[in-house]
């Protein structure tokens, strides 16, 4: 008997069939059949099927002698699963890597519930994927299994079969079954949900819902959107049959309005003229089937008037109003923006003829996220060693608690913003200024970079199309021509950000500013900051930061985190800073929107990255930093991006070529072991000869105060980084995790 019985029916498929297939055969958890059912497709559906049970005997091919529908496709398939569990897949979506081998984890930590509802995330035509908006639903917070009264929000989720697994024992005493028609789902998962006895969730992706661009049935326009009056019908006698569920009715009465709603409204769904029959219909459902006393929304008044009262001309009269109402606002808006705009350049202008502030200095950091990275320890340090100097920061609403309450706050765009710009003697980025900046006489225009390149940069991406993407190479060299002054972390960064950033600038090999903290925190810092990430007192923390893959279109993490942490144990979790959907798991901590990367870096016990300039940093905290480089991701890489060195042959720690050897490597104690201290060592006095915790000390008193009182640097033996916080590695300071089965090759990547 297998763990799960994974049904997939399929019909006019034939394009998006093979990736279906593929996705459950490849899956990491390996205990299951797959039942493909052939709703009597007129395309090669049938044959793919036939051609993947050729392959593997996990492969139960279905060919049904006439169409019955999706309904009918699920109902065949059931009737010879023989599975734990019962999961729905439509033929035209995937599973994603590790689903099913992460529902199992947690069917067996909740206790064999009834039901798990997992999330699901759409996939566009163009190669974009969102999550669903609705997976707040989805917390694994608070007790588990439960029933539904404890969790009525699940009700709210997108009414499918697919984003569900349930156990067939169940489903067979319950009698459930699918009926025939569109809207299939709808009586299907109302039932499920209301009579099981025991529901969990898992806050994870499982399901790749695949928007087609065309052929969606529920696009398409047909009579049979009229199924849904009869799914409804299915829906509440399904109630009357069972009066223990009575309590359900207000909630599956406004759920039924809303559906109603929402297919009436879509154009493409209701023939032309049909939609007066539908909404008689809707008017007759509701009186049908409404609550007395029901209490509604007051969002949703206005509909439930419509469908009460069948007032298809006055929808149609509100429909068009709103319609001419925007088309109408549309010529408004640009005037009052084109308005709004001249002004604000008028307001620049003016400004740029009144005197500069010698005591102003307004600062920015990428996408205006606020208080981060080198300006914002630049500022700090222009508080302290210049408090005369008033700073103003440039940052976006939603990033104002990032601003400190002691400097003043810009938002980009406005008349203040340009104030600032036009009247500020000292202007600090990390990033290119405003394009439209008009550099003063006497204006100092700082320019901190992020971090120490490793990847190619500047003018060298001129030859990296893919990595340069739409950067406009004359507008980067006006940029630089604004450039006073330009922080550098050492010599490697000094020669290369020359070379690709040509210009008249002076360049201050001074340190990076914004590793000042890692000599400045204290120990209590660093307890603060792991409470707040929720980072377990016996848990070593890894942060895990990878570098953006220029040549792929959707970002997807090249580790599975979630099989490496099953496979270190329960002490290990991770800060996950990640590019695209960061992959879900109890102790996956999501920490890509913090704004501050010196805050996580502090929190952690260990970096483990690829190629992301976030370890040049990290090397001045002393900790261990663990790479994973595989030699297809380095050379794709590589290839697309461009390396100034040669990583894995002069690494910061230990390197693992394989998602086995980094697990070897955490398991057996190698990645803080003595040799992975030895490279960390030269790495760091390579790469962070400067950074003793006084850098902007030193920005600020050359820039401001012509070099006056500048600190000399802190040399290695007197610096102190603050140490890891982990009490694990504090009371066991040579801890390991059960090294896994299997040859080590740890040596060879140290």
């Amino acid at each position: 008997m297998p763990r799960f019985s994974v049904i997939v029916p399929a019909y006019k498929v034939q394009a998006y069939l093979h990736a279906c297939l593929d996705s459950v055969l490849s899956q990491s958890y390996p205990d299951l059949e797959l039942i493909a059912v052939d709703d009597c497709s007129p395309d090669a559906s049938g044959a793919v099927i036939d051609e993947f049970a050729a392959r593997d005997p996990r492969v139960r091919p279905v060919h049904l002698t006439g169409n019955q529908g999706l309904g009918g496709a699920r109902n065949a398939g059931m009737r010879r699963a023989s599975g734990d569990y019962l999961i729905f897949l439509d033929g035209d979506d995937t599973l994603t890597p590790d689903a099913l081998r992460s529902i199992a984890d947690r069917l067996k930590e909740t206790g064999e519930p009834d039901v798990l509802v997992y999330d699901y995330g759409r996939t566009y035509w163009s190669g974009e994927t969102v999550r669903n908006v609705a997976s707040v639903q989805l917390t694994e917070q608070g007790p588990a299994p439960f029933r539904l009264e404890d969790r009525p929000g699940l009700l709210q989720l997108l009414m499918v079969a697919w984003n569900k697994a349930c156990r067939r024992e169940f489903v067979e005493r319950e009698g459930l079954a699918f009926p025939p028609g569109y809207y299939e789902d709808t009586p299907w998962t109302f039932p499920v949900l209301m009579s099981a006895e025991s529901i969990t969730t898992l806050d994870r992706v499982c399901v790749h819902y695949r928007q087609r661009r065309q052929g969606n049935i529920l696009g398409t326009s047909s009579r049979k959107h009229f199924d849904v009056f009869e799914q409804y019908d299915r829906v509440f006698a399904f109630l009357d049959a069972r009066p223990e569920l009575a309590c359900w009715r207000p909630v599956l009465f406004r759920r039924m309005i809303d559906h109603l709603i929402k297919v009436f409204a879509h154009r493409e769904r209701l023939p032309r003229g049909c939609r007066a029959e539908f909404l008689r219909k809707a008017r007759v459902h509701y009186r049908r089937y409404r609550v007395p006393g029901i209490q509604v929304p007051p969002r949703s008044r206005v509909r439930h008037t419509l469908i009460r009262c069948g007032l298809h001309r006055t929808y149609r009269t509100l429909q068009l109003a709103a319609s001419l109402r925007r088309r109408a606002a549309k010529p408004v808006v640009r005037l009052l923006r084109a308005a709004r705009a001249s002004a604000l350049r008028l307001h620049y202008r003016v400004q740029l003829r009144l005197p500069l502030r010698s005591d102003r200095a307004v600062f920015t950091a990428h996408d205006s996220w606020g208080n981060t990275c080198s300006p914002g320890a630049l500022e700090a340090a222009f508080r302290s060693v210049v408090p005369h100097i008033r700073t103003a920061w440039i940052a976006r609403p939603e990033h104002r608690r990032a601003v400190p309450q002691a400097g003043a706050r810009v938002r980009p765009g406005t008349a203040a913003y340009w104030t600032a710009l036009a009247r500020s003697t000292y202007l600090v980025s990390d990033a290119g200024f405003d394009r439209r900046l008009v550099k003063r006489r006497g204006q100092v225009l700082v320019q901190t970079h992020a971090g120490t390149p490793l990847g190619h940069t500047g003018l060298d991406l001129q030859e990296r199309p893919a990595a340069a993407r739409d950067t406009d190479f004359a507008a980067l060299l006006d940029d630089v021509d604004k450039w006073d002054y330009v922080v550098s972390a050492n010599r490697h960064s000094t020669l290369i950000r020359e070379r690709v950033h040509p210009g008249g600038y002076t360049t201050l090999e001074y340190g990076c500013p914004g590793n000042d903290v890692f000599q400045k925190a204290t120990s209590a810092d660093v307890s603060r900051l792991r409470q707040v990430f929720g980072i377990p007192e016996d848990s070593v923390a890894l942060l895990y930061a990878p570098a953006h893959r220029d040549h792929l279109r959707t970002q997807r993490p090249v580790l599975d985190l979630e099989r490496v942490l099953r496979r270190l144990g329960p002490r290990f979790v991770v800060l996950a800073r990640v590019h695209g959907p960061v992959p879900q798991g109890a102790r996956i901590i999501d920490v890509t929107d913090h704004p501050g990367v010196e805050d996580l870096c502090l929190a952690s016990d260990a970096l483990l990255t690829d190629y992301a300039s976030l370890m040049f940093d990290y090397a001045g905290l002393d900790r261990p930093i663990v790479i994973h480089a595989p030699d297809d991701d380095w050379a794709a890489y590589q290839a697309c991006r461009g390396t100034y060195f040669d990583l894995r042959s002069f690494p910061p720690g230990a390197v693992a070529r394989s998602e086995d050897e980094l697990i070897d490597i955490f398991a057996t104690g190698h990645w803080r072991g003595s040799r992975s201290a030895q490279l960390r060592t030269a790495f760091r006095e390579r790469f962070c000869p400067h950074d003793d915790g006084r850098a902007a000390e030193r920005v600020v008193r050359r820039v401001v105060l012509g070099g006056q009182g500048l600190p000399p640097v802190i040399p290695f033996a007197e610096r102190h980084p603050v140490p890891s916080g982990s009490a694990l590695l504090t009371r066991f300071p040579h801890a390991t995790v059960p090294q896994p089965a299997g040859p080590s090759t740890v040596t060879d990547s140290l």
